[in-house]
């Protein structure tokens, strides 16, 4: 995993990022976005094109926010509520569009 959507994203869910993804790899939940970290190709677009700085390089996150690092990865691999399999990998958000769920964790994530 290259990249991560940290709280920042939560219930702002600011979409600028996802233009700006060369390999569509944004995925967007009911609260947050999610980087697929199997689809990402670590070149840092989105990281600058997010306006509240919610986006990060793994190696960056501040402990406090680490298990969103997990959790990124959880959403693509875990069934989440309402869904009858994984979202894997698509091979881009685009072929699949918006997922309108969260991981247990971000749903639950008081602000």
């Amino acid at each position: 995993m290259t990249f991560v959507v940290t709280s920042a994203c939560i219930d702002v869910k600011d979409t600028a990022c996802l233009g700006e993804c060369p390999v569509d790899c944004i995925y967007e939940g009911a609260r947050k976005l999610y980087i697929n970290p199997n689809e990402c190709i670590d070149c840092g677009a989105c990281e600058s094109a997010c306006p509240v700085d919610a986006i990060m390089s793994v190696r960056l996150v501040p402990q406090a926010e680490a298990e969103f690092v997990v959790d990124e990865a959880r959403f693509f691999t875990t069934i989440l509520p309402g869904r009858d399999a994984p979202v894997g990998d698509p091979g881009g958000a685009g072929r699949i569009g918006p997922i309108r769920v969260d991981t247990p964790f971000v749903a639950g994530y008081g602000r």
